[in-house]
């Protein structure tokens, strides 16, 4: 019998499924959000719609019990990946005092965890790319058998912190694998006005380290790329850039008219190639997304925002106070 395309790359069935419903409560906990913010209950909402394949991909090639991330601000698939619930991603979205992520004092999309090794990510954009490169060096320094995994839009590519990360991982060969997950636009300036090579893993050969750009709405493509440079990175071989070239299907933020710079028949155009229909059509033609098991993860999936919506709309905001705490030494 001949191998699925999956099976091919070490996946079972189970694991494959696994990935889409990652992939379907990351689309299904943003669409609540935005309904969130359009009714005024959430004041802010970054969304990941359209880059869910390239998120989920990459966290199951990794090592989720182990491995550190510094996702950016879009990577709602990879922090419920790596074991972020719907409620705290809700509490988040709340500004609730029991978010994980910041006590409420930080926007969405903020992500940070200890537990879960989700390195904390700040407003500006591409800090957490050093701050990855210096966890691979300390995982070389300990001889730690681990990886760190970082990610950025192609507008932060342009940001110093890509040159001087990359450049001192590349010298150093660190196990760290940056992700660029090229959504075609940095807010409202498209791929042409921001980058003048073809493609952004072009810039790896100048920090010495391979490069490859993908399919970001495969997440079989993308799984396969990352489990690579992780494999190369543990063997010692130094870090990896990886492009995965994706579409944003929303507007920037709920702040953003994307109707001012994009057509709406680019965005119709790009929604026929929305990895969370594609995938889910791989899964069908390979009979592991039946009619019955899509209906339970759907129930599922709703249920589980719905708790998560209710939970965190009825959880208690910080106190007043608390806005000086870990700001002042407190004797």
């Amino acid at each position: 019998m001949t191998k699925k395309r999956h099976q091919e790359l070490g996946l079972t069935d189970e694991q494959v499924l696994e990935m889409y419903k990652t992939m379907l409560l990351a689309r299904k906990l943003d669409e609540r959000m935005w309904l969130l913010n359009r009714s005024g209950k959430i004041p802010f909402v970054i969304s990941c719609q359209g880059q869910e394949a390239a998120q989920v991909g990459a966290a199951f090639a990794l090592n989720r019990k182990e491995d550190y991330i510094a996702p950016y601000y879009r990577d709602m698939g990879v922090v419920l990946a790596f074991g972020m619930t719907a409620k705290e991603l809700m509490l988040s979205a709340f500004a609730k005092a029991d978010d994980p992520n910041s006590g409420g004092r930080q926007m969405p999309g903020h992500f940070g965890q200890k537990k879960n090794r989700i390195l904390s990510g700040s407003s500006p954009v591409t800090t957490q790319v050093p701050h990855a490169v210096g966890v691979a060096l300390a995982a070389k320094m300990e001889k730690k058998d681990v990886v760190s995994f970082v990610t950025l839009g192609e507008g932060s590519s342009n940001q110093g912190d890509f040159h001087e990360g990359l450049n001192f991982a590349g010298v150093h060969k660190l196990p760290v694998i940056t992700m660029v997950e090229n959504n075609k636009y940095a807010i409202s300036v498209p791929y042409d006005r921001q980058v003048a090579s073809n493609n952004i893993a072009d810039r790896a050969q100048g920090y010495g380290m391979p490069g490859v750009t993908i399919d970001g709405n495969d997440p079989l493509a993308v799984y396969q790329a990352v489990k690579e440079a992780r494999n190369r990175a543990t063997r010692g071989e130094g870090p990896s850039l990886i492009e995965a070239v994706c579409y944003r299907l929303t507007a920037h933020s709920s702040d953003d008219d994307d109707r001012t710079y994009r057509e709406k028949g680019e965005v119709e155009e790009a929604k026929k190639n929305d990895s969370v229909i594609t995938f889910a059509s791989y899964l069908k033609e390979n009979e592991i997304l039946t009619d019955s098991v899509e209906q339970r993860l759907n129930d599922e999936i709703t249920k589980i925002i719905n708790e998560a919506t209710d939970f965190a709309e009825n959880a208690a905001y910080a106190e007043a106070e608390d806005t000086l705490k870990y700001v002042y030494e407190e004797k």
